[in-house]
């Protein structure tokens, strides 16, 4: 049978999006949606959606990795079904919705989508490097030379330790430039670098400001292979609060595919 889909992409974070409403698609097993996602043989994504209902909220979230798996929050994602919910009429320019994560708030102004994403109290130090969860876990080492740096090995070598193995972590290498951040990010699931991971963005962001006691309200600017995002936060007593994620959420194009 035949069903519409949607692919969207923040700034190359790219996603196939399902309307299902209706729960049509209930059915998608983890081999469908490996499928689905694959670039030679499937549609091709990072990972793919369903927006559902919600008695309490404008919408859900459901998320899946490339590789088929149930995943933690995406933050990109996350600001691509926004957009994407405005678009079927469900909302307007403000939404408040439910994640994998916890519920959510986002605004959206033409396809620019400001993403509320979680508190952040707990980040952990280890030897040149910081863990914390951002909505998904994240690991972030301050690199020289980024643009030259080998996301790929060093990314997969460390997500793959005994470390985390277990569960999986996606690895961000982050260099300060002379106005922004700029992120690279090995992301678990897809096993991969991405061109942009917006729950690493956030988190390199905020992993920067507490290395460096950036206090009280902050803006960061962010670069990607995929674009510019911003994260804005307020650091008080150990814990960051109103964390923004904000950037652009584009409908690439539709179509109809069989499963």
């Amino acid at each position: 049978m035949k069903y519409i889909f949607y692919k969207y992409q923040g700034t190359g974070n790219d996603f196939i999006i399902f309307d299902n409403r209706q729960h049509e698609l209930d059915f998608l097993t983890k081999n469908q949606i490996k499928s689905l996602c694959d670039r030679r043989f499937g549609i091709g994504a990072d990972g793919l959606m369903l927006l559902e209902n919600h008695p309490d909220f404008d919408f859900k979230m459901v998320y899946y990795n490339a590789d088929g798996g149930e995943s933690s929050m995406c933050g990109n994602g996350g600001r691509c079904l926004v957009n994407f919910a405005k678009s079927l009429h469900i909302i307007d320019t403000e939404t408040n919705f439910l994640a994998v994560d916890g519920a959510h708030y986002a605004k959206i102004s033409e396809n620019l989508v400001s993403l509320k994403m979680i508190d952040v109290a707990e980040i952990n130090s280890l030897t040149n490097a910081l863990t914390l969860n951002s909505g998904s876990p994240h690991y972030i080492q301050f690199v020289n030379e980024i643009k030259n740096f080998p996301v790929f090995a060093e990314g997969k070598k460390i997500r793959n330790s005994e470390a985390f193995i277990k569960d999986g972590i996606n690895v961000n290498f982050v260099e300060k430039l002379t106005d922004n951040l700029f992120v690279r990010t090995y992301e678990r699931g897809v096993e991969d670098e991405t061109l942009s991971c917006g729950t690493g963005v956030t988190a390199a962001a905020i992993a920067y400001a507490y290395a460096n006691n950036l206090n009280k309200e902050q803006s960061i600017s962010v670069e990607t292979l995929g674009g510019k995002l911003a994260v804005t936060f307020n650091y008080v007593a150990n814990k960051f609060t109103d964390v923004y994620l904000k950037g652009p959420a584009i409908l690439v194009y539709s179509g109809s595919v069989e499963i």
